[in-house]
């Protein structure tokens, strides 16, 4: 069989690219397919979409040579503060707070809009030996064999790689055409997501207030007076505050946010996003792998959605890298069952763990609320605990890839 590149990888998003470009500069010929036009996105002017990249995130960054074209668009993340909440109530006397002052390695992370991250992202697939990027393209079917994979595009054309990647998202044409299944569920939320401008500095702390119908994270932003919201209401509540003007929005939104950052006034374009755990039953099948969303969409409520797709990328791209300088088939099943050895305990651990948080913060019970809060306390109070979930949250623990620890390939 002969071959367009090694791998193909459909989806362009964010997974896709920093696997393609950790691939490729290993030497690695990589094929992204992305059904978005790329200029379209990577020429958006700023509407207060953005991640909080953990310090691991970071380090794979930095380990593919992007974080240097980035490193003057973050916001680094010094404090994080978690507590119940109650609209017009404010924060509940026990709660969370996280130092960076308490960790060696620097800030907990960092805030970068995702127009920067896919513009850089972009810029360095356009300059990669070894890298094609089809922009505008779709996969619409795909086929394996004992040596390789396959796949259709929209316009008609035909590719084949020795390995076929999935990072197209949730509703993952890869893993439906594989045979992977599903398990998952609707938590009858949905995300109101949109960015602010706020009188006072936020001073880079990241707050987690706990309301009933589920949690209101306030992400700082660069410059001090802008911060993105993650806002999660009932479907129905949601909705009915969506379809709101901007200045019916902020008067739902203010008594839940409060005053402590003074004066607040939209700043970004609003966006909905329906709110469910999806869990692929296998990371792999044969002669294709699962990466991010598409092997785990997860709840955002400790804003780990691209982290733990960065987790998967860094060790596929170290599985497959390794394999390939042993002279073994990337393709191969024991290959591939090396990387959902390493990815699928943590990440279902994680994503149920996270199923569990909010499950357990998003109501009014008095018993679970007093339990919570003191829980929350107690944490606090511990500093070896306190530190020991920070260095969770930074993604500095447990068996990581090289690429997670700023390591080359």
């Amino acid at each position: 069989m002969t071959y367009d590149s090694d791998i193909l990888i459909a989806g362009g998003g964010l997974n896709g690219p920093a696997l393609a470009l950790a691939l490729a500069q290993s030497g690695l010929s990589v094929t992204v397919v992305d059904a978005r036009p790329a200029p379209a996105r990577a020429e958006a002017g700023f509407d207060g979409r953005s991640y909080a990249l953990a310090i691991a995130s970071k380090r794979l960054l930095s380990a593919i040579g992007l974080w240097p074209a980035v490193a003057g668009q973050v916001q680094p993340i010094l404090q994080i503060k978690a507590s119940d909440g109650l609209a017009g109530r404010g924060a509940a006397p026990f709660f969370l707070h996280f130092d960076s002052a308490e960790i060696e390695e620097g800030p907990m992370g960092f805030m970068l809009e995702d127009r920067h991250l896919y513009r850089a992202f972009l810029q360095a697939m356009d300059a990669a030996p070894g890298l094609t990027l089809l922009s505008g393209e779709t996969v619409v079917a795909q086929e394996v064999t004992p040596s390789g994979a396959t796949v259709t595009l929209a316009s008609g054309k035909t590719l084949t790689a020795r390995l076929l990647v999935g990072c197209d998202g949730r509703g993952s044409g890869t893993a439906l055409r594989a045979g992977i299944t599903r398990v998952g569920w609707g938590y009858g939320q949905t995300a109101l997501v949109t960015a602010i401008r706020h009188e006072k500095d936020h001073h880079g702390i990241a707050q987690q207030f706990f309301m009933p119908a589920g949690p209101l994270a306030i992400l700082p932003l660069p410059g001090g007076h802008h911060s993105s919201i993650v806002w999660s209401e009932t479907d129905s509540a949601a909705a009915a505050i969506q379809a709101l003007s901007d200045a019916e929005y902020l008067e739902v939104l203010r008594p839940r946010f409060g005053d402590f950052l003074g004066e607040i006034t939209l700043a970004g374009a609003r966006f909905t996003y329906p709110l469910s755990l999806s869990l692929a039953q296998s990371f792999i099948a044969p002669r294709v792998a699962l990466v991010g969303d598409a092997a785990h969409g997860v709840h955002p409520i400790a804003g780990q959605g691209l982290n733990l797709g960065l987790r998967d990328v860094a060790a596929l791209a170290e599985v497959l890298v390794d394999a390939s300088r042993r002279g073994e088939d990337i393709g191969a099943a024991d290959v591939l069952e090396r990387y959902q050895r390493w990815r699928r305990f943590d990440s279902t651990t994680l994503a149920l763990g996270m199923d569990s948080v909010n499950r357990l913060f998003s109501n009014d019970n008095p018993a679970l609320r007093l339990a919570r809060d003191f829980g929350m306390g107690a944490i606090n109070a511990l500093p070896r605990l306190r530190r020991g979930f920070m260095r969770q949250a930074a993604g500095l623990s447990g068996d990581l890839p090289r690429l997670l620890s700023g390591q080359p390939l």
